[in-house]
């Protein structure tokens, strides 16, 4: 007698047809969540006093979530956000509900699972679940809030989504990249922690500056979250899809992995009634399909303003097709919070700038010691004027605080340098004080097997840590025996360390 599917196996065939889903076509999400839910004029007891917390809708009013949701699948989206955009520390915080993080994750993909189950069975075509992880309120790279508590509440967040039955996690509307590696990295550990393996989907938000709230320029976010693992890479919110479109070239060009675009429906025009998003819904449809054509989009959406109809129009033009092939030419390098740095120059070699190193710098130590924090920043800034590529920063001093020093100096560095930073110490603890202050990509100097490459070496640490953070790694050809000084012995330890 055959064996019938268990809820797991049922659970990794969804995620496994959604991978291939978004290999080979368009996938369609849905549109606009806060305002549709709005539009039901939910009471202030729906709310549980809680006014805005649209979350708590997922406890308390469940049919009206489940309504939206059904709105979108009925014109035909492959899948839906589940409401949950507010359901992380910051934003639970404002309420004083931060407590409530795993509840309103799980209690949201529940409800999204459900009818995405129900119209599955119903018409035959396989319908999806994305976890829907926003930004909150709280700027890390501006010390809103820690990295750690928010990585760890992110953690939360992911796994009640994972327990909910979400088929893949959105890191969506993200304004600063050190909040986009905890989301991303709160993901990635919540994945692990529960033995589950879904698509992480990361979305930044460009502003009509043509940058990130912070500054970030596109390289600079691809650069940084491209090595986090990401399985896709896109944009939504901020502005509609023309002012998208250079972004997405870019993304086009240097991305590896697949892109996303779910725009606002035009730039909010304020009137007498409030916002008013102008696009209609054949010009959103017209966008995409361009952005498809063109771009090589694997998944595209609406945000801010979008509707069923924007999105039924959405589904007729594009559902199904496949996306341009793309060849992509990508840059490895570092990036700042800013921009991006390749490791390759056109016209010189890659210079680090070492005087903000304490061990070779008389003065930069000297102030670090002082306490001179924006002396220690204009010395920086001295060799940013003076062309060098990137800065290598390093703390270590026999009596000193290594943990405290980075802390307060990467954080001083992450805003007030353009320039990506070289995290040069011997303390693995000193090297995670530093990345957690880094929105960019940082990059590590340096590993190699003087202690060997066990589970507790240096070496094992030192990677493990870089991997979880998306760095690059500075390799020395040293061993066990000690510095290769023969070519065939670089060329082991060489091999060695890229295996």
């Amino acid at each position: 007698m055959a064996s019938l599917p268990t809820p797991a196996a049922d659970a990794r065939a969804r995620v496994d047809a959604l991978r291939e889903a978004l290999a080979t076509r368009v996938v369609v999400a849905d549109g606009a969540m806060g305002t549709m839910l709005q539009a039901q004029e939910p009471t202030l007891e729906d709310f549980q006093q809680l006014e805005g917390c649209n979350e708590i809708l997922n406890v308390t009013r469940p049919d009206i979530v489940r309504s939206v949701h059904e709105a979108y699948f009925e014109v035909g989206v492959d899948c839906v956000e589940t409401n949950t955009f507010g359901a992380n520390h910051a934003a639970l915080g404002e309420y004083d509900i931060a407590d409530r993080v795993f509840e309103l994750s799980e209690s949201g993909a529940r409800v999204a699972r459900e009818v995405a189950d129900a119209f599955t069975a119903s018409t035959g075509q396989q319908r999806w679940v994305l976890g829907s992880m926003g930004p909150g309120t709280k700027l890390p790279t501006l010390g809103h809030a820690p990295y750690t508590v928010l990585r760890d509440a992110y953690q939360r967040n992911a796994e009640g989504l994972i327990a909910g039955g979400a088929d893949a996690l959105l890191v969506e509307t993200t304004q600063d990249l050190l909040q986009t590696k905890a989301s991303v990295i709160g993901a990635r550990r919540a994945l692990e922690a529960t033995g589950t393996n879904l698509p992480v989907i990361c979305s930044v938000t460009v502003e009509t500056t043509g940058t990130m709230l912070l500054g970030s320029e596109i390289g600079a976010a691809l650069t940084a979250l491209e090595p986090l693992g990401i399985d896709m890479i896109g944009l939504n919110c901020a502005t509609g899809p023309a002012e998208m479109s250079e972004h997405l070239r870019y993304l086009s060009r240097h991305s590896r992995i697949p892109i996303s675009a779910m725009p606002n429906a035009g730039l909010p025009v304020l009137t007498k009634d409030g916002a008013h998003y102008p696009l209609s819904a054949e010009e959103l449809a017209d966008a995409q399909e361009t952005f498809v054509r063109e771009y090589g989009l694997s998944l595209v959406g609406g945000c801010c303003g979008t509707t069923p109809e924007h999105l039924r129009q959405v589904v007729e033009r594009v559902r199904g097709a496949e996306p341009a092939r793309r060849d992509p030419r990508p840059e490895p390098g570092a990036s700042s919070l800013y921009q991006s740095v390749p490791f390759r120059q056109d016209t010189a070699y890659l210079a680090i700038g070492e005087r903000t190193n304490a061990n070779g710098s008389k003065k930069f130590r000297q102030a670090m010691l002082e306490g001179r924090w924006d002396d220690c920043v204009e010395m920086a800034r001295d060799q940013i004027r003076e062309g060098a590529h990137m800065l290598d920063l390093c703390v270590d001093y026999v009596g000193r605080d290594g943990v405290a020093d980075m802390e307060e100096l990467a954080g001083r560095f992450a805003t007030a340098s353009t320039l990506p930073v070289v995290l040069d110490s011997t303390e693995v603890p000193v090297l995670r004080a530093g990345l957690e202050k880094l929105g960019g990509r940082a990059v590590i100097n340096s590993v190699n097997y003087e202690d060997g490459d066990g589970p507790e070496s240096r070496f094992a640490k030192v990677t493990q840590l870089a991997r979880e953070h998306g760095a690059a790694l500075i390799a020395l050809t040293i061993d066990e025996e000690g510095q290769a000084r023969t070519v065939e012995h670089k060329v082991a330890i060489a091999e060695r360390l890229i295996a």
